[in-house]
């Protein structure tokens, strides 16, 4: 997965070390912890599909310690970061990061098993045919009682919910007309084609989270 974005999509500034720092995930990781804790299982194990900074892993992986996280990403500046934020924080259920784009299928198949996935403000970056993609293959990776959460901005019922979310879904496509924000109504039907079963939860600054299971047969 590779495209042009907006400045706007892809904030991270240079840290420390081979840290990087997105004010968007500093102001969204305590949310989506606290998120996880109330929805997620307890135990297990946790892949989190791009995971950018590193920011976000070592809040889930405080918040929920019996879960063992596996961050992954696809640029290699953000796993070295993902893996200097866990070194300095002293987290032993976060393994190394490893590299894995979402959005080519075949995932499942090495990253089997999982108690829990998370995919984060990553949607609205990528086109319809990768979306469907990523929910595909979540849904084989995740084991019998596993839960998928994602999180990000989406359209509700096809209405932009603010002045600042009509503006930022403008600039990704006019960047990339196959990319932009991705409808409720659409996003239900893809859970159900791809054999989970979703509800959603109204979360800060008009994002949504997403917590999807396996379908009861």
């Amino acid at each position: 997965m590779s495209r042009a974005l907006p400045p706007s999509a892809s904030i991270a500034t240079p840290q420390e070390g081979a840290k990087l720092h997105a004010p968007s995930a500093e102001r969204n990781a305590v949310h989506i912890a606290a998120f996880l804790r109330e929805n997620a299982p307890a135990s297990g194990q946790a892949l989190e599909i791009a995971s950018g900074t590193g920011q976000h892993v070592i809040s889930f992986a405080a918040a929920l310690p019996a879960l063992t996280w596996q961050p992954t990403d696809i640029a290699p500046d953000r796993l070295r970061s993902i893996d200097s934020y866990v070194h300095d924080n002293g987290l032993s259920n976060v393994k190394p990061a490893q590299m894995l784009d979402a959005t080519m299928a075949g995932w499942s198949t090495v990253h089997g098993g999982q108690d829990l996935i998370v995919l984060v403000n990553l949607l609205h970056l990528i086109s319809v045919a990768e979306t469907r993609i990523i929910l595909d293959e979540a849904a084989q990776a995740l084991a019998p009682d596993g839960a998928l959460m994602i999180y990000g901005p989406f359209t509700r019922d096809g209405t932009l919910v603010s002045a600042a979310d009509q503006r930022f879904d403008a600039e990704l496509r006019a960047a990339d007309p196959a990319i932009g924000y991705k409808d409720t109504r659409d996003m239900q039907r893809w859970f159900l084609d791809a054999g989970l079963t979703a509800l959603s939860q109204e979360m800060p600054a008009n994002n949504l989270g997403f917590i999807a299971r396996k379908t009861s047969s």
